[in-house]
């Protein structure tokens, strides 16, 4: 692990090419912030987590009381089954979504938008309709991997409370808001840190449902330090990028336990 690390330290500070390493300095870094298409694929990425994550969060929240119900039938089936996505290969899913949201009037979405009255949407050829069908797709693929992590800890919750809380009149509202929510907040915690690290290198979606289209729309950072690296070979400018997004990640993890920390 240790190898691959230094060795791509190095060539971020290289020109690296055809196995020749030049010297470059912090040039790989002064391109990639003063890249207009890594700029717009980070403005991307972020829009992308910042509709993504609270969404995602909320529905996992719901799923996993959902799932926590004692009275729930088959309760072993519909856990399984909302862990079922995250099972599926990413690329699979990402060509059946790409064919569900095609342009074509005809696909599945655009006949269940029909029977509401609304127009065929060209999902891929405009640019908010192209960032909708990325958050429904990851959103489907990853809530119910993380509302069963969500569960665990809503299964460690101490029936004791909700009891106690009934005897001093407490409904299930003030309960959840008062019991539940406490008790799981560092496994939300948790949850939105695995899916702020996921959305933050996105790639299989993005590259094989919308091409980073519209205009470079849906171009994300990950896709940006894959064309730069295999397709225009500049594998410097790639390492360069993709320290810099670790350091992104880095960033944000700590502000993220940070600010609950501070909270609690």
């Amino acid at each position: 692990m240790a190898y691959p690390t230094i060795y791509s330290i190095v060539i971020s500070f290289t020109n690296f090419r055809a196995g020749k390493f030049n010297f470059v300095g912090w040039a790989n870094f002064k391109f990639v912030f003063n890249d207009a298409t890594f700029l717009k694929a980070v403005g991307n990425t972020f829009i992308l987590m910042l509709i993504q994550v609270p969404i995602q969060t909320f529905l996992c929240v719901v799923l996993a009381n959902f799932l926590n119900i004692a009275r729930l039938k088959l309760k072993g089936m519909f856990r399984m089954l909302s862990f079922t996505p995250v099972l599926i290969d990413a690329v699979s899913y990402s060509i059946v979504f790409s064919l569900f949201f095609s342009n074509d009037p005809a696909s599945l979405a655009n006949t269940a938008l029909g029977l509401f009255g609304v127009q065929p949407v060209e999902w891929v050829n405009m640019v908010w309709p192209a960032r909708i069908l990325l958050v429904i797709a990851v959103t489907w693929r990853w809530t119910g991997y993380n509302s069963i992590i969500i569960l665990g800890g809503l299964q460690n919750i101490s029936h004791d409370l909700y009891e106690a809380a009934e005897l001093d009149g407490a409904g299930p509202v003030k309960q959840f808001f008062a019991i539940t929510i406490p008790s799981i907040k560092p496994v939300i915690l948790f949850s939105v840190v695995l899916s702020v690290t996921g959305t933050l290198q996105l790639f299989t979606e993005p590259n094989l449902i919308t091409s980073g289209g519209p205009v470079n729309s849906t171009l994300t950072i990950v896709q940006y330090l894959y064309n730069t690296g295999f397709k225009a070979f500049s594998y410097g400018v790639a390492s360069a990028g993709a320290y810099v997004l670790a350091i992104m990640i880095a960033i944000l993890t700590f502000i993220q336990m940070r600010v609950t920390k501070e909270k609690d």
